[in-house]
């Protein structure tokens, strides 16, 4: 093991990430309580084989270039521009109380101010990791309160970005008790901010022309590696090279490299055969994250612990619940950004280490800060799971207040309640355009479900009702008046994600009839399993169309 620390690392962290989240799994906690835990057996705080945390870092810093990334092929400038309203003084406000709410308890607890202002401003910046995976479970990075969490994160990256050039600077002058120098500081400043307009700026007028013109071509070649590869490239490739270039993080890089390649359309297709390799390495993110995890922290300073988680999961969140609100935005709006904003991850530890290494926090206050860390990673599925079971009165409050006004593209729209009988189509790909095509010829009443926002304002315009928002969840199934449907088609290919969709809607409609697609047999036998009548296998259906058009054509020829 100690001739190879990087695949002892990947593979000891991968197995006992499988290992724990399986056992959590079955203990009805979240998977990644299960890959936190992995890190902790691995840590160096815990008797036995202990992996190297500085490769293990390396690897979740790849799965957080590779998360980024794929938000960033999802979205679009307009989609940013649309919340900065909201996102800029928001994630700014919010960073402001929570690194008061530091000092305040490094003032309680007898610290010297810079150390008090370190901590607080790295209790202020939520993790990317945990936001979007808890976002992309919900299926909510397409609604606006997807688009105003990421657009939140990126104005957070930015503000660190400042702040990781600032503390060197800040650090070396105290160290030295020269004071800082205001012209100094305002040229390092005026520097850093420079390095990242000229990053966006070449990103927004380069990058969208470069890019895309760069995959097209790699598409002419006819090789499908090759393309896949480009792919892979470019988001690494801008990742590292602009954060060695201009001072930003790997994440914004990637980010905008992603954003930048959704102009490609091939690029979607290619980047989604990715994912199974982003969720590797984001299984590593938190396992690195357990690595870090020094439990006698808890025994020797539980109060202080407390207190810091108290301001990550109450003063941040109450912080950004207020300023939701008073943007006359919805109270699910306000709650969902509240619960996503409630952990600390990736930035915080960066910021506390710099904060160590410039002698300006101590090592007993990033075991403190680390410690909170963990516990809000923890506790933010919990949270969300009972934001979920505060539906209900969210559903009331909505529909007694003005925040039934809501944008369409946040609420899923209530647009089946006078329909009955009707045919409910999951999904508008290839397979569930050419099925609303037969019903709608055949005079069916129809529905379809759908994630993409431009799909159904698309199917609004054909005059065909259309709902969005994840098909699996409670929402969106009483949206599409389930209860009183015939029939349930669900075109997505996916198993797992097909899976759920009929598990929930057998739940709600036990009579209803439901179809499914499937690419394979076991993939078939899960959708029984969770409640499909009907699973059609495509390899299965074509072969039993060419059969049939081999009789058929037999036949005729025997007749002539």
């Amino acid at each position: 093991m100690h001739e190879a620390p990087l695949i002892a690392t990947l593979v000891s962290g991968i197995v006992l990430a499988f290992v724990f989240a399986a056992l959590a799994h079955r203990l009805k906690l979240p998977a990644l309580a299960g890959y936190l835990l992995a890190g902790v057996v691995v840590g160096p705080f815990t008797p036995g084989y202990v992996a190297d945390g500085h490769i293990a870092h390396e690897l979740a810093e790849v799965g957080v270039v590779l998360l980024m990334f794929g938000v960033g092929l999802h979205f679009s400038l307009k989609d940013l521009l649309s919340v900065k309203a909201i996102a800029i003084p928001g994630a700014l406000i919010q960073m402001a109380v929570a690194t008061v709410l530091g000092v305040l308890l490094g003032w309680a607890l007898d610290w010297p101010f810079a150390q008090g202002f370190v901590f607080g401003l790295a209790l202020s910046v939520a993790s990317t990791v945990v936001l979007l995976r808890a976002m992309e479970e919900r299926r909510l990075l397409d609604t606006e309160r997807g688009r105003i969490a990421v657009g939140w994160l990126i104005v957070e990256d930015l503000a660190m970005v400042l702040a990781l050039v600032l503390l060197p600077a800040i650090g070396g002058a105290l160290a030295s008790g020269q004071g800082v120098s205001f012209g100094a500081l305002a040229s390092t400043v005026g520097i850093a901010i420079g390095k990242v307009i000229l990053f966006v700026a070449l990103m927004l007028v380069v990058g969208a022309r470069l890019i895309p013109w760069l995959l097209a071509r790699v598409a002419g070649s006819g090789s499908r590696e090759l393309f896949r590869l480009a792919v892979l490239a470019i988001a690494l490739g801008v990742a590292f090279g602009v954060a060695g270039a201009f001072g930003v993080s790997f994440e914004l890089g990637a980010f905008f490299a992603g954003m930048m390649m959704g102009e490609s359309k091939l690029a979607h297709d290619a980047a989604e055969e990715t994912l199974p390799l982003r969720d590797a390495f984001a299984v590593l993110f938190f396992v690195s994250v357990g690595m870090l995890f020094n439990y006698h922290v808890l025994l020797a300073e539980p109060l202080v612990v407390l207190a810091a988680l108290a301001i990550i999961v109450l003063g941040k969140s109450l912080a950004a619940l207020f300023i939701v609100l008073a943007s006359r935005r919805p109270m699910r709006t306000a709650l969902t950004i509240a619960v996503s904003l409630a952990q600390i991850g990736e930035f915080s530890f960066i910021l506390i280490g710099v904060g160590v290494a410039q002698h300006m926090v101590s090592k007993e206050a990033q075991d403190v800060l680390l410690a909170a860390a963990i516990l809000s990673i923890l506790l933010n599925p919990v949270l969300f799971k009972l934001l979920d079971r505060a539906k209900p009165w969210l559903d009331a409050r909505e529909a007694t207040t003005e925040d039934a006004m809501a944008p369409p593209s946040e609420a899923v729209p209530v647009q089946a309640g006078d329909l009955s009988g009707h045919v409910v189509v999951v999904g508008y790909g290839r397979v569930g355009r050419l099925l609303c095509e037969e019903l709608r010829t055949h005079g069916a009443p129809l529905l379809v479900m759908e994630m993409e926002r431009e799909r159904v304002e698309a199917l609004r315009e054909l005059g065909i009702r259309a709902v969005s928002g994840p098909a699996s969840s409670d929402e969106a199934l009483t949206a599409a008046n389930l209860g009183a449907a015939r029939a349930l088609l669900v075109t997505v290919p996916d198993a797992f994600e097909a899976g759920e969709i009929v598990r929930a809607a057998r739940q709600l409609n036990p009579q209803l009839t439901i179809c499914a697609r499937a690419g394979s047999g076991a993939a078939a036998a899960h959708l029984h399993e969770q409640g499909a009548n009907l699973v059609v296998s495509g390899e299965r259906e074509m072969a039993r169309g060419m059969l049939d058009r081999l009789s058929a054509d037999g036949a005729e020829a025997v007749a002539a």
